[in-house]
């Protein structure tokens, strides 16, 4: 068995605490609350709330009259979520599938979806959902990488662009989904009001390799062929040793019902 590169994959609860905790994680965050409008008295849906990362700032806006819901299906994010919401009034947190949302059809003011769309099985069937649970006049607002358009700095650009295919095509299920947000959304009934792109930068290699999973990814597409293992580990090494930079496009849109 090959020795795993970089940084080892963490809880996935911690991953998306320190992802948001980022500078880029919350400038991109806060813009998207600020352009749903969310006010008092509110009810707001998050779907696929994670370990409840967001869901303190919105109870915050819907206020004491407002409801704020977290669906996740994982229960130990939902653990999480619970521990992090706890004593905050009008906050629910809910056990479900983004495809079969347990709300009542027509009953939300404003929902979210952040980062969750690229993992699930079918993102025009949660966007279907989401249209079934909002209310006429409801905003939507969704947030999702494009991994076509990682770009790892290296003088070995070849691995560079052999890492970013292979995250493309294997890595993650719905790798390019934040380009098609706009699309997806007017099909599946919403007008869309606003899309926005973002560029998070990543100068530190390990604060890289932890997010972007630099090492890990790697280690998997030398052990499916995709990449040479001596030419792929002297790249890693040559990233670790800076100066370091690598980006990629994050996609928002924000629409309504």
């Amino acid at each position: 068995m090959s020795s795993t590169l970089g940084a080892p994959r963490p809880d996935q609860a911690s991953y998306m605490l320190r992802a948001a905790a980022g500078d880029a994680g919350r400038a991109y965050k806060r813009q998207m609350l600020d352009l749903l409008d969310i006010r008092e008295g509110h009810t707001v849906l998050d779907v696929g709330c994670g370990p409840g990362t967001d869901l303190p700032a919105l109870a915050e806006r819907v206020g004491d009259g407002g409801t704020v819901i977290g669906v996740d299906r994982d229960r130990s994010m939902l653990a999480h979520a619970r521990a992090r919401t706890e004593g905050l009034r009008g906050v629910a947190v809910l056990e479900g599938d983004a495809h079969a949302l347990p709300v009542a059809p027509g009953t939300i003011d404003r929902a979210k979806t952040d980062r969750v769309l690229m993992h699930v099985a079918e993102p025009a069937d949660v966007l279907a959902q989401l249209h079934r649970a909002t209310r006429p006049g409801a905003r939507i607002g969704l947030a999702e990488p494009d991994w076509d358009t990682l770009i790892v700095d290296a003088e070995d650009l070849g691995t560079s662009r052999a890492f970013t295919r292979y995250t493309t095509a294997e890595a993650v299920r719905h790798a390019t989904v934040g380009r098609s947000l706009a699309r997806l959304a007017e099909q599946a009934g919403f007008r869309v009001e606003t899309v926005l792109a973002t560029t998070p930068v990543f100068r530190d290699f390990p604060e890289a390799d932890h997010t972007l999973g630099l090492g890990r990814n790697l280690q998997r597409a030398i052990d499916a062929g995709r990449i040479d293992r001596v030419r792929g580990r002297a790249w890693f090494a040559g990233l670790s040793q800076g100066p370091f930079y690598a980006s990629f496009t994050l996609v928002s849109v924000v629409c309504s019902r």
